[in-house]
């Protein structure tokens, strides 16, 4: 992966979203949600638990399947794509509870992100061994380049188990794998789960800088932490009951009563 200062200002729509609906049985979990994303922007979308923000991203990602409206990812329409599908166009996520597999170690954690670039043939794995030990070099330079962006000690460790880390660097490891793939979206549900308001701010630290050295990079943050969403979000979307209410910059979205009486806790 080519780490390069990324190109601000661009207009084009890397994703456009009309009139998504999910329900589950008499519960609508999205209802006309309606979202359009530039390239390279930081999306982020609040509101309260169950306002259907893990439901958009199991929807945009395929692994639920939208009632009605319509996804278009770059222009293609991809509503109704498979989950593979959706992945090879370039759209990788993070999820909220851990799915790293703790014995294994970091550098195969990542290698779990990168399946549709790898030559997983048996013939060529077992007989050409030396184009495999040269797929091989080119992963893990690529894996290790990945991991110096957020922390350049914990590369130095690529064969450690995950077990062994602390959370601020499992969840780095967890954003590596999804930024292997080198997707053109990226998805972070809840990213800074689990960890102090310390190891928070380090992360939110090294979003910022991929976003400035990944060319392109376009992001949708899921976050409870207001302090997180201020402080990394281009622009905001607020969520209640799967209804959009409103929409802006992060002074704007707090200053909305809507979202004070759903969310930031007006008495």
């Amino acid at each position: 992966m080519t780490l390069e200062p990324t190109r601000r200002g661009a207009s084009s729509s890397v994703l456009n979203v009309q009139g998504l609906t999910r329900r589950f049985g008499g519960v609508v979990a999205l209802d006309h949600l309606d979202l359009e994303l530039a390239q390279g922007e930081i999306l982020g979308l609040i509101g309260p638990n169950g306002s259907g923000k893990t439901t958009f991203f199991n929807v945009l990602t395929g692994l639920y399947t939208a009632d009605s409206g319509s996804i278009r990812f770059g222009g293609t329409e991809i509503t109704q794509a498979s989950p593979q599908a959706i992945y090879h166009a370039g759209i990788s996520r993070t999820f909220q509870r851990s799915r790293l597999s703790l014995p294994l170690s970091i550098f195969d954690n990542i290698m779990i992100g990168n399946h549709k670039r790898l030559n997983q043939k048996l013939w060529f794995n077992l007989v050409r061994r030396d184009a495999f030990r040269a797929e091989f070099a080119a992963s893990f330079s690529q894996a290790q380049a990945l991991v110096e962006v957020f922390d350049p000690p914990l590369a130095g460790r690529m064969f450690e188990p995950i077990a062994g880390l602390p959370m601020i660097d499992r969840r780095r490891i967890e954003i590596c794998r999804a930024l292997i793939s080198e997707p053109k979206l990226l998805l972070l549900d809840e990213p800074s789960a689990g960890m102090t308001h310390e190891e928070t701010a380090k992360l939110m630290d090294d979003i910022l800088v991929v976003r400035q050295r990944l060319t392109g990079l376009t992001i949708i943050i899921v976050e409870h932490e207001m302090g997180v969403i201020e402080r990394i979000t281009d622009r905001c979307i607020v969520l209640n009951f799967g209804r959009k209410i409103s929409e802006g910059i992060f002074a704007e979205i707090a200053a909305d009563r809507q979202v004070q009486e759903a969310y930031l806790g007006l008495q």
